[in-house]
């Protein structure tokens, strides 16, 4: 198992960030963000997948397993580049300060990257040390970013249709078809590797400056890919796809009682053999790329690394599907291999009573999860991480309400929950951001299954008043975190 000292932190996608261009942003910021948990006594800060966001805005749901979302690109460090003027910027619309629009900020963003993207392009013809900057930028990343920006320009080719719905000797990677549409994408090609130069840059800088703090990231690798991909469009071979790439099965969960119809979740199933053929080759790429953005790294959905409940692709629920076992010991082993054998990785196991998956977690010295409501009741073990609520979990506030049908007295109840997590035995306390803010439902940042209104939730810097970050302090310490 990993080692890691008792400490606590926070739970906060970075587009929740405060900020004025639309959605949080990864410059200057973020790196307040940094300081307020210094002074709060935090050492963690957990984010949500980095990848672009793809179906409904989810970013579970990315086109991209190794890129970096560039809606999160800092237009303020473009400015200070020199690839976004002050006048530009002062021609960015207004956007609301506590959600995120991602239709209308998405548009404009875009835009501005874009030119951002051209300009930086010109500066590389007239500064051959920043050209060669860009061109070892994309020569290392060459794996995952050929194929991404290949499937980003052609996916705004095709009007933001899915893969399978392009021409039909692109969406199966003809030769002759790849090679006439990079030829005529050339430009915008290579406006996207500009922009993935951008995101790693100030990424890089963030978790620097995260480091100099005594901060550690979190982040999280789903175990699931979705469909809509330039992984499963560049690897079909990799996935239980027709000839035409469809998905012949895809994941979801058994009905229980949330649900008496089960889940349908429209992830393609892999091809545990064609994995285990290369090593889990595939796996260990996606690990050491997520490793060189984070330290910490969450498994979502780690039951999958036992078995997946497998969905006949044209059910409409998850009625009809049936377990398939996953070769997890052999693919743990694999990315034990890519840390040295100290694997940085926490199992999103919630909810999960299935006691293989609990064994496999165990033998592989993985910490599990804990959501601690309120009280001890469940003394959770050391070797676990334990939390107020996750980005899938109403408020502490919005679950009292819902309970006792009465606002919580808004006080006190939050307060409540963080003291007793952060004085559990788990080595690892952590509270959404929301719920350190004492909100209700209204900020809550996702609703399983629910497929718009989801992700937009942002904090304002008025919200966090200096009682607060004292408070946390206070709980921290005391708690000896």
């Amino acid at each position: 198992m990993f080692s890691i000292p008792r400490s606590s932190g926070i739970l906060l996608h970075p587009t929740s960030l405060p900020g004025r261009f639309g959605i949080g942003e990864i410059g200057p910021e973020a790196h307040h963000w940094l300081e307020a948990l210094e002074r709060m006594g935090q050492r963690l800060w957990q984010v949500l997948p980095l990848g672009p966001a793809g179906y409904a805005d989810s970013p579970f749901q990315s086109t991209s397993s190794h890129a970096g979302n560039p809606l999160l690109i800092s237009f303020d460090a473009l400015r200070n580049d020199g690839v976004l003027t002050p006048q530009d910027l002062a021609m960015v619309p207004a956007f609301p300060s506590d959600r995120v629009d991602f239709a209308a900020a998405g548009e404009v963003r875009m835009a501005f990257l874009k030119l951002a993207a051209r300009r930086f392009i010109a500066q590389c013809d007239a500064s051959p040390p920043l050209r060669r900057a860009f061109e070892v930028f994309c020569n290392r990343e060459a794996g995952w970013l050929d194929d991404h920006s290949l499937f980003t320009a052609l996916k705004q080719d095709n009007e933001g249709r899915a893969w399978t719905e392009w021409p039909r000797d692109l969406a199966l990677r003809k030769p002759a078809a790849m090679a006439g549409s990079m030829a005529r994408l050339d430009t915008e090609i290579e406006e996207v590797k500009a922009q993935q130069f951008f995101f790693f840059r100030q990424w890089r800088k963030l978790r620097a400056r995260a480091q100099e703090l005594g901060v550690r990231i979190i982040g999280e690798m789903p175990f699931l890919t979705a469909h809509d991909s330039a992984e499963v469009w560049a690897r079909p071979e990799l996935y239980d796809l027709d000839e035409r790439g469809h998905p012949l099965t895809v994941a979801g969960a058994p009905p229980d009682g949330f649900s008496a119809t089960g889940q349908r979740w429209g992830s393609p199933l892999y091809q545990w053999g064609a994995h285990q053929a290369e090593g889990f080759a595939w796996w260990q790429a996606r690990l050491r790329k997520t490793l060189e953005l984070v330290d910490i790294v969450r498994i979502g959905h780690f039951r999958g690394m036992a078995a997946c409940w497998a969905i006949p692709a044209a059910e409409m629920d998850g009625l009809k599907g049936l377990w398939v076992e996953t070769p997890g010991d052999a693919l743990l082993e694999a990315l034990h291999a890519v840390t040295d054998g100290s694997l940085p990785v926490i199992a999103e196991d919630i909810g999960v009573t299935a006691p293989e998956v609990a064994a496999l977690r165990q033998r592989h010295g993985i910490p599990g999860m804990k959501v601690i409501q309120g009280s001890l009741s469940e003394c959770p073990p050391k070797e676990s991480v334990a939390y107020t609520g996750t980005h899938d979990h109403d408020t502490v506030q919005g679950r009292h309400s819902r309970t006792h049908h009465t606002p919580a007295d808004g006080g006190g109840l939050n307060w409540d929950c963080i003291r007793a997590v952060w004085a559990s035995r788990s080595n690892l306390a952590l509270t959404p951001m929301q719920d350190l803010l004492g909100l209700g439902s209204e900020a809550r940042m996702n609703i399983p299954g629910q497929t718009s209104g989801c992700w937009d939730w942002r904090f304002t810097w008025e919200q966090l008043t200096p009682e607060m970050e004292a408070r946390m302090h206070q709980i921290t310490a005391d708690s000896a975190r």
